[in-house]
Parts: C-alpha cells; sequence; structure tokens
C-alpha cells in the first residue's frame, strides 16, 4: 500500500477523505494538517521520508511545498478551476438575493481565475478588483484590501482562498465567501493521483543495466610493469563496482577487457546516481584513464541491455565521457542529476518533420537534441557559437548544422550580433 502525505486545513482534508474512502485498499492516507500556510514547509521536511507521495489541498500549500523539497517525489494538489469561484460566487448571489455586481477577490498570481471564469457566463458585466498574492503572502493585506474596497462603497462582496480572511470579514459585516475545492475537482485529482503512483511503481521496479567502460584498457594493462600489477588493479576496480552493486542491490558481471556490467532495478540505479558518479571518479584514478557509463532501462533484460549498449556508445561520442541513459521510451538522458542534465528523444512520428530533417540531412538525434538544449537555457534567440559551446561540437559543424536547418523551414536568421573585438558579427537564429 502506498502512503501518501495529505496536507491541508483541517476541513479540506476532512473533505478529501471522504471521499478517498473508495481508494482505502491501495492509498493509505497520512493526515497532516496545518492551521498557518506557513507549517507546511515544517510539515513536508519532517515527513518527507515516511510517505511515497504527496497530496495537497491547493495550489499554495503545493508551490511551498515544492519550493522546499524540489521533485524527487510526486506531488498532486487539488487544483483552483473556475468550479470552486462559481460555486463561492452563486453562494454569495444567493445569500443577497441577487446577482453580484461589485465584487472583490484575492487570488494567487500564479492562478488568476476570476476573470476568465466571468467571462464565461452570459451576465451584464460585473465590477471585480482583484488582489493577488505569492508565496510570501500576508493574510492581514488581504484583509485590508477587501475593507477598503467595502467601506468606500464599491463592493457588495467579497471572496477569498483564506478562512482566516473570510471569518475576519464576515465579523465585520461583509457578505464573503471561501472560494474551496469542489468535490468534482477532488475526485479528479484522486485519479490523477493513484495513477501517477501505479505509474512510478512500476517503472521503479523495470529493469536497469549499468554498462561501465574502462576505456584504452590493453594500453593500460601494457604499461603494468608486471602481470601481478594488472591482476592486482583489475582486483581494485572490481572492489570499487562490487561496493557499487551491493549498494544498488544488483548483480555484478565481468565482460573482460575493462568492462562491467551491473542488473538491478530502475528505482534503485536512479536514486543512486551520486554513488555511481563517485565510483566512476575513483576507476578513472585508479586506471588512469577515461571511463564512459552507459544506463539502460526495459521492461525486460534484453531491452535494458540493448539501451545499456546505446547509452554507453553515446558517451563514448561525448568528450567529458559524462553518464548517459536511454529510457525504455528511447529518450536519452545525458548527465542525469547535474545541472547540465540534458533530455531528448531520438523518435520522432511527425512525417513533415521526418521528411523536413531527411531532406536537410539532419538526424532525427541531433535536430532533438539542439532544440531540448535551446529550450533548457531559455533562449529565444540562439548563435551558432551558442551551440557549439554546449554540444561539444565545432561551430564549423554546428553552423552547417543551423544553415541546413534554415533551408528546410525548421530555423530562421532574424539577424547578427556584433562584438567590440575584431571578427566577423555573429548571426542570431530562431527556431521555427
Amino acid at each position: 500500500m502506498f502512503k501518501i502525505g495529505l496536507v491541508g486545513l483541517e476541513t479540506s482534508i476532512k473533505q478529501i477523505l471522504d471521499l478517498a474512502k473508495e481508494y482505502k485498499q491501495e492509498l493509505d492516507f497520512i493526515p497532516l494538517p496545518y492551521v498557518e500556510v506557513e507549517e507546511v514547509e515544517r510539515i513536508v521536511t519532517a515527513h518527507h521520508s515516511d510517505v511515497h507521495a504527496w497530496l495537497f489541498s491547493g495550489p499554495l500549500p503545493y508551490e511551498m511545498a515544492k519550493k522546499t523539497l524540489g521533485t524527487d517525489k510526486i506531488m498532486v494538489h487539488v487544483p483552483a478551476t473556475e468550479s470552486g469561484f462559481f460555486k463561492a460566487f452563486l453562494e454569495l448571489s444567493d445569500e443577497l438575493g441577487r446577482l453580484i455586481k461589485k465584487l472583490s477577490i484575492d487570488t494567487m498570481t500564479t492562478n488568476n481565475i476570476s476573470e476568465e471564469a466571468l467571462s464565461q457566463l452570459n451576465i451584464n458585466k460585473t465590477t471585480v478588483y482583484t488582489k493577488t498574492f505569492d508565496l510570501d503572502v500576508n493574510t492581514n493585506e488581504l484583509l485590508q484590501f477587501h475593507l477598503e474596497l467595502w467601506n468606500q462603497g464599491k463592493t457588495e462582496g467579497a471572496l477569498t482562498c483564506f478562512p482566516s480572511v473570510c471569518e475576519a470579514l464576515r465579523e465585520e459585516g461583509i457578505p464573503a465567501y471561501r472560494m474551496s475545492m469542489t468535490l468534482m475537482e477532488i475526485r479528479q485529482t484522486l485519479r490523477i493521483l493513484l495513477e501517477k503512483v501505479k505509474t512510478s511503481y512500476f517503472k521503479d521496479r523495470q529493469i536497469g543495466v549499468e554498462i561501465i567502460e574502462v576505456e584504452y584498457f590493453n594500453r593500460v594493462a601494457e604499461e603494468m610493469k608486471t602481470p601481478y600489477h594488472l591482476q592486482y588493479l583489475e582486483l581494485r576496480l572490481k572492489e570499487m563496482l562490487i561496493q557499487l552493486g551491493e549498494k544498488i542491490n544488483g548483480s555484478f558481471s565481468e565482460k573482460g577487457n575493462g568492462r562491467y556490467m551491473i542488473f538491478s532495478s530502475r528505482g534503485a540505479i536512479e536514486r543512486e546516481i551520486a554513488a555511481l558518479e563517485e565510483t566512476v571518479q575513483k576507476l578513472a584514478f585508479e586506471a588512469e584513464t577515461t571511463v564512459a557509463v552507459g544506463i539502460g532501462f526495459g521492461e525486460t533484460a534484453y531491452a535494458a541491455e540493448i539501451n545499456a549498449f546505446r547509452a554507453i556508445q553515446h558517451s563514448k561520442e561525448m568528450k567529458k565521457r559524462e553518464i548517459v541513459m536511454v529510457q525504455d521510451d528511447g529518450k536519452i538522458i545525458e548527465s542525469p542529476g547535474q545541472n547540465n542534465e540534458l533530455q531528448y528523444e531520438i523518435r520522432s512520428q511527425n512525417e513533415i518533420l521526418i521528411e523536413k530533417l531527411k531532406k536537410g540531412n539532419i538526424s532525427v538525434k541531433t535536430y532533438k537534441k539542439i532544440v531540448a538544449l535551446i529550450q533548457k537555457m531559455g533562449w529565444h534567440d540562439f548563435t551558432t557559437k551558442d551551440l557549439a559551446a554546449h554540444l561539444e561540437m565545432t561551430e564549423r559543424n554546428v553552423r552547417r548544422i543551423v544553415t541546413d536547418m534554415c533551408e528546410v523551414k525548421l530555423a530562421k536568421y532574424v539577424g547578427q550580433e556584433a562584438y567590440a573585438t575584431r571578427g566577423r558579427p555573429s548571426k542570431i537564429y530562431r527556431l521555427l
């Protein structure tokens, strides 16, 4: 059974648990209520190792937890949609006995749904005053926002995301309702959560293969003073790899000529990438040569091994011999877990794109890698120097690829960048 950390206000948690009863055979919810949203950081930090996944009652605690924990676990939240707004809007209008025309509302900056929601209603224009907030929200500031508008006669009521603000407004005699999640939103979120947890479970238990190759092993062997020195070296290398295999509960085997394999589960391999990197550095230092690593995942041992061979071949083509993964869907991940991690597909089902790449004599892999890099770096425009610096390719080669992309309408020339120093100004390109 999967343990799910359920974080939210007491009332929200109760509402979710009432609907979560149908999942009790598969999901075990651990209620972790808070009174003030600032408590979320402490809650998720204290219980992170106790749960398989997190469920949050709304976008605010979700964003706070994400900032605290990162994204190494499944994290799902009940979204704030038009449904919650419509519910509160109708309740407020019903209390007043008429359709409200002047309204104040507070909402997250990243999820401002009020105007979009009202635009879908075929009613006369409603004046809405909106106050947005971020993670460092000050609820007293939100309260003052609603009070000032009410006192100035600009509003007939208020909608808020916070129970404390709603309660304070009502104490002042102001018609106010909290925009809370609806049953439909909770049900949909629970379905998504179960789907993600199951997917993660089966993905975690895929077979994984690590191929580790001490390169130029024949040359290393020739430089050994005696056969005993070579045997001692091989023993030290195997000791390091056996220790790695033990850490990931893997099966270690020696393939000869400096190549080794470790079979384990995908989850164990992904969790111990740092241990693999450390082992590779030690191997390279001990053998005084480069070490290439390829990791493959698959539903069967055969599929995982094939992907691992593809991965190590890719690693050996890189100047810095970074660790390379090939997933079961063919996706390549270079330098997993590092700041320079890059993920891209090597397949495409887009017939128009394939035809263009074929015409431009550009491989799908090269094109996908360039697109992934540009998206990762957040470049709107780019130069061939930019690409060459990150792709471990010569600028001349990159220039040829980009020129071919322009010819088949996958990129376009948009200008040039002049430098203060001498030399040809760099051309600036943009993806199409």
